[in-house]
């Protein structure tokens, strides 16, 4: 009849052998699972090449030195199977307490300095207008990609006691230059000086993350009243939080896994190695020696474990911490 809207109510069934439109078909659902099939198969297929290289270059050395750190290979002879001897031997071996306090004590020195010295030279960087800004930022990356070993022997040249260019400097003045390279007292100083010159990349990470703190923050916060110390607290700090998150973990494990710069300036061929040079005793050092000097392999991949658990137990802390201190913009 007229005015009768005989049409489907909203939310019907439609009838037995009548088609919802709503619903997908099943060529429908066959083409999207053979869509997602393919993308999966695509994703693998740009990821393989990482896959192939970890599990090569780092998943199998992993397992064969943990194999190995029960036993006494030396790579000229037959091994035997020695349990835990040698995490018994590390226990009672003084060196290996050395080398660990050493690099404890350069890691808290280094780590605090390295960020500051970033943070302070990105907000620097980030009042500079953008065409400066890409020279400075070229120009602060530079020394992330010189060899370590030639800034070993560019600090040996700098703070040498006898003829180094920075001694020379505070003689000017009339100050007597500490022995950077043969006082213990003074190695890992120098060592944490010669370590900022490539704060580089954590300049550039920290320049990216002041860039993308909200300048509404910061108007807001003027009109308030609010200090610049207040600011850089109050927003500064907590904005940027994820990055100086990053950085502490990354910087903390590269100072646990120093080398190079430490074996180049006291225990390369050119060097004379001596009591001073204890202070320098950095774990990887120790574990270099006795595994290419002395080709104690077997015994020098369970110190490698031992400092893989010491980094995930210092990592898994840090995570912890950070729960209660980093901001995240989602939060």
């Amino acid at each position: 009849m007229p005015g009768i809207d005989v049409s489907p109510a909203a939310g019907s069934r439609p009838a037995r052998g009548e088609r919802d439109p709503e619903r997908p078909t099943s060529s429908r659902r066959g083409r999207g699972a053979t869509m997602r099939r393919r993308e999966a198969i695509a994703a693998y297929g740009f990821i393989a090449p990482w896959i192939v290289g970890f599990v090569i270059f780092m998943a199998v050395p992993m397992i064969i030195s943990l194999v190995l750190s029960f036993t006494d290979y030396d790579g000229l002879r037959q091994s035997s199977f020695l349990g835990l001897d040698n995490y018994a031997t590390m226990l009672a071996d003084p060196r290996i307490r050395l080398s660990l306090l050493n690099t404890m004590i350069y890691a808290i020195m280094v780590v605090p300095a390295t960020m500051a010295v970033a943070l302070a030279l990105a907000m620097l960087l980030s009042n500079v207008g953008r065409r400066s800004a890409g020279f400075f930022r070229t120009v602060f990356y530079l020394p992330e990609i010189t060899p370590k070993v030639a800034i070993g022997v560019l600090f040996l040249l700098l703070l040498n006691g006898e003829v180094g260019v920075v001694d020379a400097a505070l003689g000017v003045f009339g100050i007597d230059g500490p022995g950077w390279t043969t006082d213990p007292a003074w190695i890992k100083p120098g060592l944490v000086l010669m370590n900022l010159w490539s704060v580089g990349g954590t300049v550039v990470i920290y320049l990216a993350a002041l860039q993308n703190v909200p300048t509404d923050l910061y108007e807001a916060a003027a009109i308030d009243g609010a200090s610049a110390w207040q600011r850089f607290r109050r927003i500064t700090l907590p904005m940027i939080s994820p990055a100086l998150f990053f950085t502490l973990i990354v910087q903390t494990i590269a100072a646990l896994q120093t080398f190079d710069e430490a074996y180049a300036a006291f225990y390369g061929p050119s060097t004379q190695t001596g009591t001073a040079t204890d202070a320098a005793l950095f774990y990887l050092i120790y574990l270099f020696q006795q595994a290419f000097q002395f080709l104690h392999l077997g015994y020098a991949s369970a110190m490698a474990w031992l400092l893989f658990v010491i980094i995930m137990v210092i990592t898994a802390v840090q995570v912890r911490v950070s729960r209660r201190l980093v901001h995240y913009e989602g939060n």
